[in-house]
This record gives structure tokens, sequence and C-alpha cells, in this order.
């Protein structure tokens, strides 16, 4: 368990980020740097896509699997890190 906070502690050390959600195997956020309604909003709508984005790899390949989900909009960068039972959600400024 202290590995896993110390991981954190690094990723939001690094500039730019804005805030890290972790996802349970529900879409609920267990922790979260980011104000409760909105680490609610990013887990829901992010975990769905990343569904759907496993979901395509698979259908592509089924021997295949999703390993890293990155997007890029005018005004954020979101890196997911889909794990069995979780995601590691990670919201950055690209600009920095």
């Amino acid at each position: 368990m202290a590995e896993i906070e110390e991981t954190l502690k690094r990723i939001e050390s690094h500039k730019g980020v804005i805030g890290t959600i972790v996802v349970n195997g529900e879409g609920i956020p267990i922790r979260t740097t980011l104000d409760n309604s909105t680490a609610v909003q990013y887990a829901g709508l992010l975990r769905h896509l990343t569904m759907k984005a496993r979901s395509t790899v698979r259908d592509i390949d089924p021997q295949n699997d999703l390993t890293f989900l990155r997007l890029r909009s005018k005004k954020h960068e979101i890196m997911v890190a889909p794990e069995n039972d979780f995601l590691l959600i990670v919201i950055q400024n690209p600009c920095e």
C-alpha cells in the first residue's frame, strides 16, 4: 500500500498534473485529488470509454488487450491506465 501511495505522490508532483483518480471495478472513485463531483463525473465517463476501447481492441484481435488510453483536448490531457479491477486516471495540462 505504501508503494501505491508513493507512486501516486510521484505522479502528482509532475508539472502540469491537475489531478489523479483511482477508480474501483464498479466505477466509484476510491482515491482522488479532485473534488468529489468532478471525480465521479470523470470516473463514470472514462470507465465507460475505457470499456469501449478495450472491447474494440479485443474485437480487432482477441489475443490483444488495452494497456493504456490517452486523450488530448484543447484544455486537458487525460491518461487512463486500466488494471484488473481498477483504473488510474491522470488529468494534466498539456501545455506544461
